[in-house]
C-alpha cells in the first residue's frame, strides 16, 4: 500500500491556471449536448441542475436536443445486464442519438459513465455503442477518476484511497466483483486484460500528470490528434484541476478538427467538459420535503456497504427491517417476504418513523458470473417488489447500490425523468422525481454502493432529523 498524502506531496504541482470558465466557453462555443450513458444511477455524484431520463427513445432524445439542452444523463442500468443485452441496449441508444442529432442537427458528445473501481462492461458497452452512433473504432478515452470517492490515477495505476492508504484497484474487493472481476490495477494491463489480448498494454496510450501539470492542455490536444482508430488513451488524475487541463486540451483538439472519441469514465470527468464549478453539498433547508418518517432501502452487498450499515445500527436508534434473501429465491417465499416487509415499512412511516430495510448480508453466488447476476437481480427484484408495497409517503427515500436505485427508480417508482439536485454528501446525488407516481416530487437519493467512509449513510439521514 502507498501513503496518499506523501504520494500526493510528492507529485507536481498542479496546473497554474484555473480553467472552469474557459472550459464552460468552449463547451457553449461547440454546441455539442453531452449525453452521459449512466451504467446504474449514482453517476450524477458531481453535477447539479440537469435531467436524467430513465427511457431512451428517439423521440426522447430528439426532445432534449432540440431544446439545446447542453447536459443530461441517460440511465441506462446496464450493469445489471448480461454482456449481450448490455451490448444490444448500447447499440439501440447509440443509434437513437444518432438518428435524433441528424434530425435536430445538434451534435453530441456521448460518455460511457462506468464504475471508479472499474467493474462494468468494458470494452464490450463501448464498442457496441460505438457502432451505434456511427463511428465504429473511434479511440477510447478512459478516465476512471473520481475523486470524492477516493479513486486516483498515477503513473498509469488506479488506486483506491482507504484513509492515508492508497491500494492498487486490483487489490481490493471491488477486483473480486463475481460478475466483473479483474486482476490488473495497471489502466495498460487492465485494457489488455479486459480486450483479451485483442488490445496489447503497450498499444495502450497515456496522458500522465506530467503532461497535465507542466504542458498543460497544448500537450493534451496533441496526444488526442495522434490516436489511430480502436486506440485506447488512459487520463491520469488525481485532482479535479487535472480534468479541468484535460478538457481545456480536448476542445482545443475539436477546434483543430479531432475525429470523433468515444469516452468511457467515472463521474469526475463530467463537470471538467462542461465547465461547471463544484457546488457544495445541499444544506437542509435547501431540499422541499413533505410526508412522514423516511425510507433507506440497502441492497449493495461490498464490504464497504455492510459496514456502513454495522455502524448505523450502531448509531442510530431507527426501525431495521432485514429482508432475508434467500426467502426471495423461490415464488412462495418471495410474496410472503415482501409483504412483510412491506407491512412493516407503512406502520413505522404512519409514526412518522425512519426505516432501514436491508437484504441479508450473505452473499448467495450462482456457479456462472451470469448466474450470479441473476440471482443479484432476483433479490434486488424483491427490494422493488417490497418498496412498491410502501402507501405512506416518506419525506426523503435512499436507495443503496446501483443496481437497487435504478430498480427502485425505474420499478417501483416508474419514474421516466428526474432532476439532479445537487449532493446530499460528497458524491451521493439528490434527485427528485417529479413524475414518481406514488409520491410526486419525491427526495431521491441514489447511494453508490462503493462510497464513504463508515458514517456515510449516517451523515446522509442526519441531514433529514
Amino acid at each position: 500500500m502507498t501513503n496518499y498524502t506523501e504520494t500526493i506531496q510528492s507529485l507536481p504541482s498542479e496546473y497554474p491556471e484555473q480553467l472552469t470558465g474557459k472550459n464552460r466557453e468552449a463547451f457553449l462555443d461547440s454546441g455539442l449536448t453531452i449525453i452521459v450513458l449512466d451504467d446504474d444511477p449514482t453517476g450524477t455524484q458531481t453535477i447539479y441542475d440537469v435531467p436524467v431520463l430513465t427511457i431512451w427513445g428517439e423521440k426522447e432524445i430528439e426532445a432534449e436536443l432540440s431544446a439545446n439542452t447542453s447536459l443530461f444523463f441517460i440511465l441506462t442500468n446496464s450493469r445489471s445486464l448480461i454482456p449481450e443485452n448490455a451490448n444490444r441496449l448500447a447499440f439501440e441508444i447509440g443509434r437513437n442519438i444518432k438518428n435524433a442529432s441528424e434530425k435536430t442537427g445538434r451534435k453530441t458528445l456521448v460518455i460511457s459513465r462506468g464504475d471508479s473501481t472499474l467493474r462494468g462492461h468494458y470494452p464490450n458497452e463501448v464498442d457496441a455503442l460505438g457502432e451505434g452512433l456511427g463511428i465504429k473504432n473511434a479511440p477510447h478515452i478512459l478516465i476512471p477518476a473520481f475523486f470524492e470517492g477516493g479513486r486516483v490515477t498515477i503513473d498509469d495505476v488506479h488506486y483506491v484511497r482507504d484513509g492515508e492508504n492508497l491500494i492498487p484497484a486490483g487489490k481490493t474487493p471491488f477486483a473480486q466483483d463475481s460478475s466483473f472481476g479483474y486482476r490488473s490495477s495497471n489502466l495498460k494491463d487492465y485494457v489488455e486484460e479486459k480486450t483479451k489480448g485483442r488490445i496489447k498494454a503497450s498499444q495502450v496510450v497515456s496522458i500522465s500528470l506530467n503532461d497535465l501539470r507542466e504542458e498543460g492542455p497544448e500537450k493534451v490536444a496533441s496526444v488526442l490528434k495522434e490516436l489511430q482508430n480502436g486506440q485506447v488513451c488512459i487520463v491520469n488524475a488525481t485532482a479535479q484541476s487535472d480534468l479541468d487541463v484535460f478538457s481545456a486540451g480536448f476542445y482545443n483538439a475539436v477546434k483543430q478538427g479531432l475525429k470523433p472519441v468515444l469516452f468511457r469514465t467515472a463521474a469526475s470527468i463530467v463537470p471538467s467538459l462542461a465547465g461547471l464549478p463544484l457546488k457544495l453539498p445541499l444544506k437542509r433547508d435547501q431540499i422541499e420535503t413533505t410526508g412522514k418518517g423516511g425510507v433507506v432501502a440497502v441492497g449493495s452487498y461490498v464490504p464497504m456497504t455492510s459496514k456502513q450499515l454495522d455502524y448505523l445500527k450502531q448509531h442510530l436508534p431507527v426501525e431495521y427491517i432485514e429482508i432475508q434473501a434467500k426467502k426471495l429465491l423461490d415464488e412462495s417465499g418471495f410474496k410472503t417476504e415482501t409483504k412483510r416487509v412491506s407491512a412493516k415499512i407503512n406502520a413505522n412511516l404512519e409514526l412518522d418513523r425512519i426505516v432501514v430495510i436491508y437484504t441479508s448480508r450473505e452473499v448467495i453466488k450462482g456457479k456462472t458470473a451470469d448466474e450470479s447476476l441473476q440471482i443479484v437481480n432476483r433479490v434486488s427484484a424483491g427490494v422493488v417488489a417490497a418498496v412498491r408495497g410502501i402507501k405512506v409517503r416518506p419525506r426523503f427515500f435512499i436507495a443503496k447500490g446501483g443496481i437497487t436505485s435504478s430498480d427502485i427508480l425505474t420499478k417501483s417508482f416508474h419514474v421516466k425523468k428526474a432532476k439532479v439536485l445537487g449532493q446530499i454528501i460528497p458524491g451521493v446525488p439528490v434527485w427528485q422525481l417529479n413524475d414518481c407516481k406514488p409520491f410526486p416530487a419525491l427526495i431521491y437519493m441514489p447511494f453508490p454502493g462503493n462510497l464513504g467512509g463508515d458514517d456515510a449513510i449516517c451523515k446522509a439521514i442526519l441531514k433529514f432529523i
